[in-house]
């Protein structure tokens, strides 16, 4: 399968619109052992997923020395994330934060001029790779910080943008934007700098559409791209029980049900229209699943392989289970087809 790509904002940045979210890489909730997450990013690179997302929280390192040691040598586009430093020193119990078989180290926030700069660097030298890519700010919002936000995002409007701007003027790296799991943080960073594009975890999903009465109006207008994040809303769209990382509620449950019903009557895989979905509006550039083993990439090839009737959208929206404004794609948005 060779997949369509995309142009990150107003960059010369061209993604594949299938990319590989680097999360699970770092142990997410549970051990993977390095063959197999080895084995995982070789076929997804060999696949035509040359587009990978990391960051320093995932797995305090690991995912970043992972993703470095199997790009090394191969033609790709990467992104990583600032806004935590990495510290030497374990944490009694990292499984805490969700990284049961974290590296030694212990995250710090730090949006500031001198923490961004830091931050890149360490990651270059965590990779061993000489180029990133793209530079997401890493769970800037009040979904993270809650009231400790404002001083976060001053850190970041004061300083931490100034130096994510010279990195992009200097060549280093060629986009820069956020990586969050919250749409309205985007919306307030657009008021204060010239970005590229947004990393959006979650919020722009067949769940959930809320984003088109915003923020993607306002990336239209402004060029900026959307790379879409956990497009499964961490795990309810494929099959598990968790939506936002924690167990989810009954009315989620019941929407999801709902949604499951439609995709039976066209013998289409939920998964499948979750992946393809987001695809159908022009600022989406990528869609990023996250992936831990060479299973779960072998079930989204498939995913995105299938063929979805234009019918199915239309049902979603006549039950009043799409924004009835969503773009949806005219056809697989996946596909690369031969001339």
């Amino acid at each position: 399968m060779r997949f369509t790509t995309r142009e990150i904002g107003r960059t010369d940045l061209v993604v594949p619109t299938l990319g590989f979210g680097g999360a699970p890489l770092g142990g997410l909730f549970d051990q993977v052992d390095d063959t197999e997450a080895l084995a995982t990013v070789a076929e997804a690179l060999n696949a035509g997923l040359n587009y990978v997302d990391t960051a320093p929280f995932y797995g305090f390192g690991r995912s970043e020395r992972r993703v470095g040691d199997m790009l090394r040598g191969h033609d790709y586009v990467l992104s990583t994330k600032v806004g935590r430093l990495m510290r030497p020193g374990a944490l009694a119990d990292p499984g805490a934060l969700g990284w049961p078989d974290a590296l030694p180290f212990h995250p710090e926030y730090d949006y500031t001029y001198d923490g961004i700069l830091r931050s890149f660097e360490d990651s270059l030298q965590r990779l061993g790779l000489d180029r990133i890519d793209i530079l997401y700010v890493h769970d800037i919002g009040a979904m993270t910080h809650g009231a400790a936000n404002d001083g976060h995002f001053a850190d970041l409007i004061n300083g931490g943008y100034r130096a994510l701007d010279e990195l992009r003027r200097a060549g280093r790296v060629t986009a820069i934007g956020l990586g969050v799991n919250e749409a309205e943080v985007c919306s307030a960073a657009l008021d204060h700098g010239d970005w590229d594009v947004f990393l959006l975890a979650g919020r722009y999903t067949l769940l959930e559409q809320d984003p088109l009465d915003g923020l993607l109006p306002q990336c239209s207008a402004r060029g900026v791209s959307i790379v879409v994040g956990g497009p499964f809303n961490s795990g309810i769209l494929v099959g598990g029980q968790t939506w936002n990382y924690s167990r989810a509620p009954e009315h989620i449950l019941a929407r999801v049900k709902r949604l499951a019903a439609v995709c039976d009557q066209f013998d289409v895989p939920l998964a499948a229209a979750a992946l393809q979905f987001p695809l159908g509006h022009a600022c989406v550039s990528s869609v990023i699943p996250g992936l831990r083993n060479r299973a779960e990439l072998a079930d989204t090839l498939r995913w995105a392989a299938h063929d979805i009737p234009d019918d199915l959208w239309a049902t979603l929206v006549r039950d009043g289970l799409l924004h009835s404004a969503a773009p949806i794609p005219k056809s697989n948005p996946f596909h690369k087809r031969s001339q």
